[in-house]
Parts: C-alpha cells; structure tokens; sequence
C-alpha cells in the first residue's frame, strides 16, 4: 500500500471510480493482447422467461462487454486496467477466465475479444454491442450497471426506466449484427455488501474518501439515520437494475441470466483490490470466472 499511497494525489482527479472503475481503458483488446447487505435478496428468473432452449454450452468464441470490472481495473496496479486478467476474456492463468475455461487457453487467445470501457454507464452499452457483434461471436457476456447505482450522488443516479431502456437498445444492436449470438447477462454486484466489507480496512477509506462510488462509499463509518437511508437507497437502486437485466434476458431466447449469482457473491478482503479496496482482485476475478463458466455450463438457466 505504500504504492498505492503514493498515488492517492492523482486518484482524487479520477472522480467517481465505482465497479466500473475511472479511467476509459482502451476497447477491443483480445486475450492475447493485452454485510449489512448479507440479507438482500438476490434476484430469482422471472416465472415466465422462456427456456434457454438449443442452448450451447461450449462457444466457440467469446465476447466481452461491460465495465472497469470486465476490464480489470485496478486488479494489477493503481489506476489502470489490466485486461489480462479480465474474468471474461484474460489470459492470466490464476484467473483462468472463462474464455479460457471454455476454449483453452490458445484458442481463447485468438477467438474471444474485451470490448469492455472502465467507467461506462448502461446508456453506453449499445455501442459497445455493435462493436461485439461485428466480431460474430457464439457467446457475448455482460456485466454493466454499478457505474450507474455509483454516483456522486443519489440523485444522479440512472434511473431505472432509463436503465431499462438502454439496455433494451443494446439487445437490439447485438441482434442486428448477430441474430444468434448466445448472451450472459451477470448481475450487479451487491455494493453494500462491498462497503461492509471493505470499511474494515482504514486505507481503504482514505482511498473512498477521494471519490469512489459517493452515492455508497461516503462517509464509511457514518451509521446514523440519513447515511443509512442512502445507503438503502442505492441497495434498493440495484436490486431494481437486476430485475430489469432479469425482465430483458428473458424476453430474448438466447439470453441467460446469472439469477443474481454475482450480486449474491460474498466479497471477501483477499477478492478486493489493494490499490481501493471496491474492485475485484485477480482472486475476484478468478471467482467471477468460476460463477460465469458454472452457469453457462449447466444444463439449465440458473434458478
């Protein structure tokens, strides 16, 4: 942390950081290239998604939309992204991301592709579908949302209507340039359970206190009614996206929903990164690879 200390002066030029991190990391790279919340529900498929039918458990190729999270933010060094060990797409072998676990570790290389942008915003997403879809790929993953819950505010946080929108329009894009495109959707990360569990770390909350995820993050240790209350707010402002994630997905029938296995996902100190302790470490990173190979995998969608 003495490092990471070191560049907390330039951290407070970053603004809000989030899960989906703050700078804007270059899209397209391939593989070869570079809890107060512990009770939250978890999102369940909606009663009436159609069946997943004719799905594929083994793409034969793999691209990656979404945010800093895709993008590995902060899981290598402070403030830059790290697409090698992208839980979608990247090469490192102690991650073991799920294009390698599905394709092995040279054909990953050539065939799955990180269109993912640190910093992005559902409202961002189309764009980055059409980018996706000129790939062909059997198989688009998504993780995109928390940027919109981690604001400087509650106020300016998207609204859910708009989250819904955006979102819609992206499925479209992906479905004018790859009709047939197999999609996984994963949830938004439970950020008040990221808060619970990194307040324990006094550097971390220096780090916060310069930026990150304000709507959440301020005032770490600040229990009293009204920090409580926002707190609950930007709870009850994810919980709402992952509905909305779960409704689209359903809607569509090559799409699969994660069934809130990564909102529900426990964080620990060892999965955060030590560079601001909010975005995974290459073990989050890991373990995210293993929720997303495990639920593409299976038989049926997540229930």
């Amino acid at each position: 942390m003495r490092t990471a200390g070191a560049a907390l002066s330039a951290l407070s030029l970053v603004g809000v950081a989030a899960l989906a991190g703050c700078s804007s990391g270059h899209s397209g790279d391939g593989v070869s290239r570079n809890a107060p919340a512990a009770s939250s529900p978890s999102v369940s498929p909606s009663p009436s998604a159609p069946a997943d039918s004719g799905w594929n458990p083994s793409p034969g190729s793999v691209a990656a939309v979404g945010d800093s999270i895709t993008r590995g933010f902060d899981a290598c060094s402070v403030l830059a992204d790290c697409p090698e060990v992208s839980w979608a797409t990247g090469s490192d072998s102690l991650v073991r991301s799920l294009a390698v676990r599905l394709l092995g570790a040279s054909k990953a290389a050539d065939r799955s592709w990180n269109h993912a942008v640190s910093g992005a915003r559902m409202v961002q997403l189309p764009e980055q579908m059409a980018l996706a879809a000129k790939e062909r790929p059997e198989l688009v993953t998504v993780m995109m949302g928390a940027n919109d819950a981690c604001r400087d505010s509650v106020r300016l946080m998207t609204p859910v209507a708009d989250f819904r929108a955006s979102f819609e329009a992206s499925m479209r894009q992906l479905r004018a340039g790859a009709p047939e495109a197999q999609v996984y959707v994963s949830s938004v990360p439970d950020l008040k359970r990221l808060w619970s569990t990194g307040r324990l770390n006094e550097t971390g909350k220096k780090i916060w206190e310069l930026g990150i995820c304000q709507s959440m993050l301020a005032d770490a240790d600040d229990l009293g009614p009204a920090a409580v209350a926002r707190r609950d707010a930007v709870q009850d402002r994810v919980v709402a996206y992952n509905e909305v994630l779960r409704d689209v997905c359903a809607k569509d029938r090559h799409c699969r929903y994660d069934g809130g296995a990564v909102f529900g996902f426990r964080f620990t100190g060892a999965q955060l990164s030590q560079w601001d302790w909010f975005h995974p470490s290459r073990d989050g990173q890991a373990r995210l690879a293993e929720i997303a190979y495990r639920n593409i995998t299976a038989a049926e969608p997540p229930a």
